[in-house]
């Protein structure tokens, strides 16, 4: 067992989820103090305290301790077990919030990661469901995490602030993971999508995916938005509409955006049509900035050639986002 004077002491509540998954890879125990300490309402967030159970389930013989107030957190990793599992996520986050970090830690499980995460699929803050499995899981396959086990499910989409989604993810076990060579991006050779909408007109999803159109019509011939209206219990609690692009270059890099709607009772109400022009331009932006990873999937790739062999691995990136900076230094 690793003694006190090995344990990593952080103050503050800033990127505690890197914190936590690299010290579970590691092995190493944390203590995290001050966590906002000096606000009125100090301490540890539902969503956060929601991510550590959700550490606590995945991994076997985790130790953790939180003082009465929320603002010191002791954490102590497990083995990483994986199974066949559920979790309820914080509505306050998405799942997506929880996935980058399950992205991270499941090939490493000592039994293959089955997974139905409950809540918020789509929301303005963190990275889509939609996103993540058109972006990470090619980048997965990448380093040599592939098969069938490996997948995605979206079986009900939730919006906030009530939520109400549900998906599956499943992941292979990979003990070693493959070098790779990703410096050479490639041009753009097709561009795909989904609008989706809940609890609203289904016209909805209509007017974005034209609304797009009528701008990356220009640059390419080869764009598919596949229109996703989901009824009834499969719809969630909340009403909203959003959407999803990726472009794919002919060497295989997949470059996403997306953009959803303000949440029910807050803000001002925004157009389809506006919401599928920006996402159209936020996409053209994120080919603007080039590289062979994607903004939201960076830290992924770097953590993942940190984690693979000896051996020399490089890939292409654009302009590093916030998140990648802060982790990575």
């Amino acid at each position: 067992m690793a003694g006190e004077a090995q344990c990593l002491s952080y103050a503050g509540c800033n990127f505690l989820r890197q914190r936590l998954v690299l010290s579970t890879l590691s092995g190493r125990p944390l203590k995290i103090r001050k966590i906002r300490a000096k606000e009125e309402d100090p301490g540890l967030r539902d969503f956060e305290a929601s991510f550590i159970r959700l550490i606590d389930k995945v991994t076997n013989g985790s130790r953790i301790e939180i003082n009465q107030t929320g603002t010191t957190l002791y954490y102590q990793p497990g083995l990483l077990h994986g199974g066949s599992l559920e979790h309820d996520c914080s509505p306050s986050r998405s799942i997506g919030y929880y996935l980058e970090s399950l992205l991270c830690l499941a090939p490493f499980m000592k039994h293959p990661l089955k997974i139905v995460l409950r809540g918020v699929t789509n929301d303005q803050v963190d990275p889509s469901v939609d996103v993540l499995k058109a972006t990470a899981l090619p980048l997965l396959k990448k380093f040599g995490i592939d098969g069938e086990s490996l997948e995605i499910k979206i079986n009900r989409r939730g919006m906030p602030p009530k939520g109400g989604g549900e998906i599956l993810f499943a992941c292979p076990v990979r003990k070693v993971l493959q070098p790779i060579q990703f410096t050479d991006p490639g041009k753009i050779k097709r561009i795909r999508g989904t609008a989706y909408s809940v609890r609203v007109s289904p016209q909805m999803a209509n007017r974005m995916v034209e609304s797009a159109r009528s701008i990356l019509n220009k640059f390419l011939p080869d764009i598919y938005i596949y229109t996703d209206h989901m009824k009834g219990v499969s719809s969630g609690k909340s009403p909203g509409f959003g959407m999803c692009l990726t472009a794919e270059t002919i060497n295989g890099t997949i470059l996403s955006a997306e953009l959803a709607s303000n949440p029910q009772g807050q803000g001002a109400a925004v157009l389809p049509e506006e919401l599928g022009q920006n996402c159209a331009k936020l996409l053209l932006e994120e080919v603007y900035r080039g590289g062979c990873v994607d903004s939201t999937n960076q830290s992924l790739a770097l953590l993942l050639m940190t984690l693979g062999q000896r051996d020399v691995s490089k890939v292409l990136l654009g302009p590093l986002s916030p998140y990648t900076y802060k982790e990575k230094t």
